[in-house]
Parts: structure tokens; C-alpha cells; sequence
């Protein structure tokens, strides 16, 4: 049998030469952000990431093959048809490649896919975490499959923290319960995508990306899995923490009256952000996007020169 794995050839030609590589996520393009949105933004991800010194490199599943830099038309074809898209995580990963369908890599699925091709460095929007509990009648926890690849899988995750829409001291309970460790990006507190304002502390921290990659170093060295890179929402877009949770507020309480679960709920809690910020949310994701991809590629680059 085959493997299933096929690296584009300027990721191959990247890789073998020891150049710096930066994994991104499909679904971020595909279900994360709307057309023509997401186009412009991947076409600035990508432009960052190599001005700093890196290849990008976009994972997803297409034709039986989970696919290590997806190359002009399957990028086009995920923009424009994102929800028609399988979302993979894990768990969804075999299954969709036996089917020969399309899949969009979620946090967990594209850990891993780079982990495979030997791509350490990953840059995304923000992690999945433990879920907030919109229906009172519900028990135990939701908890994204992000943080146990995050405990498991020897991969740099950039990232402007957890999602807003999570329960985000639990998920740092889980994180620290999971034993990832969470690095703040010149910053002590954690991150919350949007804001930068919340009372989240962090115990450590770097200043700079040679700091990063030498705790990156160390880590694959141990073999202990993961680590999350916490990257704070760029100044100029961030929203204060307590807007982002009045409308929080107000989305959670639509899903409950229009009876919204499961995996609806994330990208329903989203699409109410967007409507009830005025595009403001949409502004910042696509910035901290960007601003996180640089600074992938700055630590990619700067593990390299370490190797």
C-alpha cells in the first residue's frame, strides 16, 4: 500500500535543502473565514511567511492524499467551496482519505500531517479548547482534539491563544493538566484571540523568535510533544474583552433559542461575531493571522540555524 502522503515539490525541494518551512491549516480558508476574505488573506499569509525567510506550506486532503503544500487550483477550488469541504480532524483523517474526498485540516489533523513531513513549525488563528456550555441541561466537558495533539505531537503551534468563544481558564487547566507548555509571545498574559486585555497570566514567556526555537529545540530533543507560541492580536485591531463577551453573550443566547449543538455551534458563534461587531472580528482574525504566520516563519528560520 501507498503512503498517502504526498509534499509538493517546493516544499520537497524546501525541506531536503534544510530551508525553513511553515505549516498552515486549510481550514482556516476554508470554513474560517468567508470568500473572497479568505483568498486575500492566504495570499498575504504566504507572502509573509516568505518575506520572513520561510516556505509556506497550506495541508489538506484531496484525491486519496493528504497533501503538504497545496498548490494553485486546490487552493482556489478550497476558497471558493469551503463549505462543501469536509472539516478533518484526527479522528476524520483515514476516513476521508479512503473516500478519496476533500478535506480541510483542522489544528489537530495539520499537527500531525507536518509532524509526518518533519515540519515543526506551525502557524495558525487560534487553538480549539474546552467549550463553554451554552445549554444548562448539558454534562461533562466538550474538549477540542487541538490540546491532546498539542500534548502528544512534537510541533510548534503559533497561535493568538485559544478561541474567545471557549472557557478559557479551563482550557488553560487543560493545557497545563496535559502538560503543553504555553509560551507568551513578549507578552505575560494568555491571549485571547481578539483581545489582548484579559486576566489570563502566563508563567513564561520570550521576547524573541531565537528564544522561541531554542525552547523548541529542547523540546523535540526531550520528546515531549508539543508547545503553544501565544501570539498576541496585533494593537491596531485588537477589541477589548469586554465587548467581545457582550456579544458573545448575545450569540450564545441565539444558539440556545434557535437550537443550535455540536459542531454547528462554533461556526454559528462566529458568524453572530461578525454580524453584531460590524465586520470588526473579521478584521482582527485576518491581521492575527498574518502577524502569526511571520512569526512562524521567524522561528522556523531561527531553528534552522540552530540545526
Amino acid at each position: 500500500m501507498t503512503s498517502p502522503l504526498l509534499i509538493a515539490p517546493s516544499v520537497e525541494a524546501a525541506l531536503a535543502a534544510g530551508r525553513p518551512v511553515v505549516a498552515l491549516e486549510s481550514t482556516v480558508i476554508a470554513h474560517g473565514l468567508p470568500w473572497p476574505q479568505n483568498r486575500d488573506t492566504l495570499q498575504e499569509i504566504e507572502e509573509a511567511v516568505r518575506q520572513a525567510g520561510a516556505e509556506p506550506a497550506v495541508i489538506g486532503i484531496s484525491g486519496g492524499r493528504l497533501i503538504i503544500g497545496l498548490e494553485a487550483a486546490l487552493l482556489d477550488h478550497f476558497t471558493r467551496n469551503g463549505q462543501k469541504i469536509a472539516k478533518v480532524s484526527r479522528r476524520d483523517m483515514a476516513a476521508v482519505l479512503a473516500k478519496g474526498a476533500d478535506g480541510a485540516t483542522t489544528v489537530a489533523a495539520t499537527m500531525l500531517a507536518a509532524a509526518r513531513a518533519g515540519i515543526p513549525v506551525f502557524a495558525t488563528g487560534g487553538i480549539g479548547g474546552v467549550h463553554r456550555s451554552h445549554d444548562p441541561r448539558e454534562e461533562g466537558l466538550d474538549v477540542s482534539a487541538d490540546l491532546y495533539e498539542l500534548a502528544r505531537t512534537p510541533v510548534c503551534v503559533v497561535s493568538s491563544g485559544a478561541k474567545s468563544i471557549l472557557d478559557l481558564p479551563r482550557t488553560l487547566e487543560m493545557l497545563e493538566t496535559l502538560g503543553v507548555p504555553l509560551v507568551g509571545y513578549r507578552t505575560r498574559s494568555f491571549p485571547t484571540f481578539y483581545s489582548r486585555d484579559a486576566d489570563l497570566p502566563l508563567r513564561g514567556s520570550v521576547e524573541t523568535a531565537e528564544e522561541a526555537a531554542r525552547l523548541l529545540a529542547l523540546q523535540m530533543e526531550l520528546g515531549l510533544g508539543g508547545m503553544l507560541l501565544a501570539n498576541p492580536v496585533p494593537e491596531a485591531t485588537a477589541i477589548p474583552t469586554a465587548e467581545v463577551e457582550g456579544w458573545l453573550e448575545e450569540a450564545l443566547a441565539r444558539a440556545r433559542e434557535e437550537g443550535i449543538g455540536g459542531p454547528a455551534v462554533t461556526p454559528f458563534l462566529l458568524a453572530q461575531l461578525h454580524h453584531l461587531s460590524a465586520g470588526r472580528t473579521l478584521e482582527a482574525n485576518r491581521a492575527l493571522l498574518v502577524a502569526n504566520a511571520r512569526l512562524a516563519a521567524e522561528v522556523a528560520v531561527a531553528l534552522s540555524r540552530l540545526n
